[in-house]
Formats: C-alpha cells, sequence, structure tokens
C-alpha cells in the first residue's frame, strides 16, 4: 500500500473532536480500535458508514448517555485513528472486530447500532459472535443475503441507478482512491444519497478531511470490494452460509424515507432473517444518513426501542 502523498495527508488528531465524549484506544482482535464513550449503563455501541467515522453518531451519543446508557461509538478498522492494516476489511472480519471491542470494554454484551456498511456487520453480529449481542438496530442497511434483491430494485429506480453505478466504480483500484483525496468525491457521496438540506459545508470539510487521515480512502474502499467479490469467493460463500439460520435477537430497522441505497421493500424482506422481536421504522424526509440528517428522531426511536430490552 502506497502512502499518500505528503500534500493529501490529515493528522489523525483531526478525528478526535472536543466534546462532552472521551476519546481513547482500545485493544481487540490483533488490532487498536479508537473509540468515543459518554455515560453509564447498558453497553450501546455505534458503528458508522462511509465516507464516515464515529463522529456521525455525537448526537446520539449526548442522547444515549442522558437516556442512561454507556454510549461507545467506534472508528471501523481502517478509519479515523483506529489501525489501518493491510487487510481485513471483509463482513466476518469487522464482525470479529465489534465482538472483540465488545469484550475490550469490559462489557458481556451490547445492542450494536449501524449505519450503511456498520449496518451489514450489524446483521452479521449475532449470527457470528451470539454472545456478544442482545439486540441490533440497522440504519439504512439490507441483510447481508439480500444483496441481489438490493441490486434489482436499484436498477429498477433512477436514484437507485446512480447509487448502483457508484458502487461498481469503487471496485476500480486506484481512481476512486484518487477521487476522494484530491477531488469532490466525498462531497458527491454525501449529497447523492441525503434528503435535502444536509450536509452543511462543515460536514462536508469534516468527513473531506477525516478521509485524508493516510491510508483510510483506500481501507475504506476495500470493505465495499469485498462485499462485491465475496459473491464469487470461499470466505463469501462461508459467510453466506453462517447467516442463513438467521437472527434470533430484537431487531430494529430504520430508514429515512428518501434513502436512494435501500428501498422500504427491501427492508421488509429482511424480515425473514429476524426470527426474535422485529419492528422496522421510516423516518420522513430523511435521506441515508438519518443520524445526521434527523439526529432527534433517531434518538426518540433508539430511546423508545432500547428501553423495552
Amino acid at each position: 500500500m502506497t502512502p499518500h502523498p505528503a500534500s493529501d495527508a490529515t493528522d489523525v488528531s483531526a478525528v478526535l473532536v472536543e466534546g462532552p465524549w472521551r476519546h481513547r484506544l482500545v485493544a481487540a482482535h490483533g488490532a487498536r480500535f479508537h473509540v468515543a464513550e459518554l455515560g453509564e449503563g447498558p453497553l450501546v455501541l455505534l458503528l458508522h458508514d462511509f465516507p464516515q467515522f464515529w463522529w456521525a453518531w455525537r448526537a446520539q451519543l449526548v442522547a444515549l448517555a442522558a437516556a442512561g446508557y454507556r454510549a461507545v461509538a467506534m472508528d471501523l478498522r481502517g478509519y479515523g485513528a483506529s489501525d489501518k492494516p493491510p487487510r481485513g476489511y471483509d463482513t466476518p472480519t469487522s464482525a470479529a472486530d465489534v465482538a472483540a471491542v465488545v469484550r475490550a470494554l469490559g462489557e458481556r454484551d451490547a445492542v450494536v447500532v449501524g449505519l450503511g456498511i456498520g449496518g451489514r456487520t450489524a446483521w452479521a453480529l449475532p449470527s457470528l459472535h451470539p454472545e456478544q449481542v442482545r439486540g441490533v438496530v440497522v440504519v439504512g442497511a439490507a441483510h447481508p443475503l439480500l444483496s441481489g434483491h438490493v441490486l434489482r430494485d436499484r436498477l429498477g429506480r433512477p436514484a437507485g441507478f446512480d447509487t448502483t453505478r457508484t458502487a461498481f466504480w469503487r471496485q476500480l483500484p486506484a481512481l476512486p482512491e484518487r477521487s476522494f483525496l484530491r477531488g469532490d468525491g466525498v462531497e458527491r457521496v454525501l449529497r447523492e444519497r441525503s434528503g435535502p438540506g444536509w450536509p452543511a459545508a462543515e460536514d462536508v470539510a469534516r468527513y473531506a478531511e477525516a478521509i485524508r487521515v493516510p491510508f483510510v480512502a483506500h481501507s475504506a474502499l476495500e470493505y465495499h470490494r469485498w462485499i462485491a467479490r465475496s459473491a464469487v469467493r470461499a470466505d463469501g460463500r462461508r459467510f453466506a452460509a453462517a447467516l442463513r439460520d438467521g437472527v434470533h435477537v430484537p431487531v430494529l430497522q430504520v430508514r429515512g424515507e428518501l434513502d436512494p441505497t435501500v428501498s422500504a421493500a427491501t427492508l421488509e424482506a429482511a424480515a425473514r432473517f429476524a426470527h426474535g422481536p422485529h419492528r422496522l421504522e421510516e423516518v420522513p424526509g430523511a435521506g441515508h444518513y438519518v443520524p445526521e440528517e434527523a439526529p432527534d428522531r433517531l434518538a426518540l426511536l433508539l430511546a423508545g426501542w432500547l428501553a423495552r430490552w
């Protein structure tokens, strides 16, 4: 992996945004993971999407802590201030990372809340590491076994077609990284997936700076490359087989009404994999990035759902 040119690089301190939370590094699964945490009580672990980092959950850190939970937002492997090794960007490894972070935080289990790529990991956790998960909240992400359904659904919608084209483009070597490092790739991704009114200029600047931390652009794209290639790889087939039995913990699915990445029908199709209590909520007027587009609405949904479990 070639280091980013010095002119493009951002110091990792750029992602250590100050606030009421505490930053620390947690050693887990052979790597170090950066977390921001706030509050005391049952653990709620928050997983971001691409091209974000832990900061996407800043509003929920405060709201969950106020509601009596230990809220922890982590940088996934390859992102933010977490380690960026040359490999390990497949969903099974990501799930193992999260399960190990739960243990390293001194907890037996957690409710895991994931957006997008983080939501895919959240879906996988109860099947791969059931002892570390007492419930999952999936925001804007289909069950991993519905990839074909997602592709067919997207190709049937104009906005979905654009999202699919972007997904295929990310499979190319080097060019996508260059767009995120030197072009307007971050802003385009955020705007094409969000509803009206978000992101603000400061949000774009924050995420554009974070992806210039050395190795982040490449590592982040490797998650998407593994998803596409796993369909024809042995590790992908093993992963799919492990998920076929479904999820036996409570599941809350949340979708922004205007999210072009996943339709309401696709999320409804995931109900067949949810063998415990299952609920689906749609947030009016929001796109894909519900934690930032509708933070108060999501905080209310999380608090009400978590109180039941």
